[in-house]
């Protein structure tokens, strides 16, 4: 097996100035330059970013919401309702309202059509309604027909619960 030198009393010089240095007070950087002790430039650490590891895969006891969808009126398209003559029956169109028969609605902001008067379409205890489908509803107005049978009246209504501030 070969056996080196001990270097005592060697020179070398820099692979980056070309000054010459004692052998044993090199110091060789992390690009493989021997360098003095005075050149010497530690590696920058962007060049060597940590590692972070695995995203988490799960919670530790996760728990359900419990909070509760805050209710709020919905904005009807322009002139929702439709009458049938000589009836008090009001159909809302509605799409995909997602309500029930015998929910409670509140109209707001209607104007007067067929015979029925904005104070009995905006009655402040609401309507409750028979769901005909998924994008319609009806009601009985809680006083008066309608005269004519009118197709898309009311003018821009919002719809919702009778718990909400005017």
């Amino acid at each position: 097996m070969a056996r080196y030198a001990t270097g005592k009393k060697s020179w070398g010089y820099s692979d980056r100035s070309g000054f010459r240095y004692r052998l044993r007070e090199m110091k060789t950087e992390w690009n493989g330059l021997k360098v003095g002790p005075d050149e010497y430039e530690a590696k920058h650490p962007q060049l060597q970013p940590n590692h972070p590891g695995p995203d988490p895969t799960a919670l530790y006891q996760p728990r359900v919401d419990g909070r509760t969808e805050v209710t709020v009126e919905n904005l009807l398209g322009l002139n929702p309702f439709t009458s049938t003559a000589s009836s008090a029956v009001i159909t809302v169109l509605e799409p995909s309202h997602g309500r029930s028969t015998s929910d409670t609605v509140r109209f707001r902001n209607a104007s007067s059509f067929d015979g029925f008067t904005k104070a009995i379409l905006e009655s402040a205890s609401g309507y409750s309604i028979t769901k005909v489908d998924d994008d319609r509803y009806s009601f009985s107005a809680s006083s008066g027909t309608a005269t004519s049978g009118v197709k898309g009246g009311g003018g821009r209504i919002t719809a919702g619960p009778v718990t909400l501030g005017t």
